[in-house]
């Protein structure tokens, strides 16, 4: 564990990731009062990129990608939106689990929402969530500030 601040994590994976990210318009909303917590910072920027990965995928390389933090409630709330497809009610239901994907053969392992699912929860005592409509998908990804 280490002190964290949570936009230097999402702005490294977004450095890590711009050669992906070079048709998508990245908006950030990151609140000004974030506060720098305890957590294992190698592991949530593992989160970051399976997020911004699976929404790069869903947008097929193009479209929108809203990123905004905010506290709420005693938690860091980081918010990732996408202007892809949506995802369809079966695949909502069997997102978490592993080795579930919906990506083709050597595309994807079904294990990027698993593993940050264990993250978030299990590592963190976290909540990782998220709303689809076609046209829309949000992660919601809740870290509390202090354990």
């Amino acid at each position: 564990m280490q002190r964290v601040d949570i936009h230097d994590g999402i702005e490294s994976t977004l450095v890590m990731l711009a050669p992906k990210l070079a048709k998508i318009e990245v908006d950030r909303a990151f609140g000004p009062d974030i506060p720098a917590f305890d957590a294992y910072a190698a592991e949530l920027n593992q989160v970051w990129t399976n997020l911004i990965d699976n929404a790069i995928d869903a947008m097929e390389g193009q479209g929108t990608l809203r990123l905004s933090t905010y506290v709420e409630g005693g938690s860091i709330v980081v918010d990732f939106s996408d202007s892809g497809h949506g995802m369809a009610s079966g695949v909502q239901e069997r997102a978490f689990e592993p080795f579930f994907t919906t990506k083709e053969v050597g595309k994807g392992t079904g294990l990027g929402l698993d593993i940050s699912r264990r993250i978030v929860v299990e590592r963190h005592g976290g909540e990782i969530t998220f709303d689809s409509v076609p046209g829309e998908t949000t992660v919601h990804v809740r870290l509390p500030i202090s354990r």
